[in-house]
């Protein structure tokens, strides 16, 4: 295991903090609600859902942080404004934390943005994402509005690899006139979360991982991932057992922690049954293998619940 010479920057959005060295706070575990095709939804445009189930996902996330000590944000994902106003207002009800919007449509996100100051939830909110495709009228939305907390999203295909990431975050590389890191500060973000953006198993998955140390090292920032993206794009894993699938997620998981990862994007929040187990696990690894390095676990550690 290794400790960083940098400075490691701890961010702190409604009381979850996210990086420091390795060992030192427990992995942020974050799962997906109302993502496409959940089952949950009856109708993602209009953000109608089955309230009880959602509310029973949500309830078990927090039992599981409770129980475990990683710290938990519910990812909330919507394909329309309307139906993120619906979705926060379930989400305020049931979950005290602090939680990631996240839309594939630009628009949506933007517009999210002056929804979530209007109601008042811009200290609770994470963007997803600032990214190469992010444009003038984004930019604008972000700078205009309150909320100061994002993921920085350093996918960067026209140079592939870890410099190529690196490059994307620090000066624009070969595609933007100005860095994702710079331009997320010139436009109000002050809690800055990295995500590599993980490409499908066999197109450089495992870049994500050697990212992690690499960042943690030249930036100092909190770094994770969404490794679950490559399990789920693995073709061959698709035809085997549903058993098979949760083990390959829990074992990257456990990768993209042992590498320094500061926050897991887990996917579909039923995961978190195999996930906060998992990661939980990690974290304890790590704390202890940390232990000569003059790193100290704080309270919460699943190190000082589970052991």
């Amino acid at each position: 295991m290794f400790r960083f010479k940098n400075e490691q920057t701890i961010v702190n959005v409604a009381g979850v903090r996210f990086g420091g060295q390795p060992g030192e706070l427990p992995t942020v575990l974050c799962g997906t609600i109302f993502y496409q095709g959940h089952r949950i939804v009856e109708d993602d445009e209009r953000g109608i859902f089955d309230r009880a189930a959602a509310e029973r996902l949500v309830l078990r996330q927090s039992e599981l942080s409770s129980e475990t000590g990683c710290p938990f944000v519910l990812h909330i994902y919507a394909r329309t404004v309307s139906a993120l106003q619906k979705y926060l207002d379930f989400a305020e009800e049931v979950w005290s934390g602090p939680f990631i919007v996240d839309s594939a449509e630009r628009s949506t996100r933007s517009l999210a943005l002056s929804l979530l100051s209007e109601l008042g939830y811009a200290d609770k909110a994470i963007y997803n994402s600032i990214s190469i495709a992010t444009d003038d009228a984004e930019a604008r939305a972000l700078l205009e509005n309150e909320v100061d907390s994002a993921i920085i999203l350093a996918y960067n295909p026209g140079e592939p690899g870890v410099e190529g990431a690196m490059r994307i975050l620090e000066n624009g590389g070969l595609v933007r006139d100005e860095g994702l890191i710079p331009l997320s500060k010139r436009l109000g973000i002050s809690n800055i979360l990295i995500d590599p953006g993980v490409v499908p198993m066999g197109s450089g998955a495992g870049s994500s991982l050697r990212f992690s140390v690499v960042a943690k090292s030249r930036l100092g920032l909190p770094v994770g991932s969404g490794i679950h993206n490559a399990v789920s794009s693995w073709q061959w894993l698709k035809d085997r057992m549903k058993s098979n699938r949760s083990c390959c997620d829990a074992a990257a998981a456990c990768m993209q922690l042992a590498m320094g990862g500061d926050f897991l994007l887990y996917g579909p929040i039923e995961s978190g049954e195999v996930i906060f187990p998992a990661a939980a696990m990690a974290d304890i690894l790590v704390a202890e293998a940390v232990r000569d390095l003059e790193v100290y676990p704080e309270a919460t550690h699943p190190i000082f619940r589970l052991v």
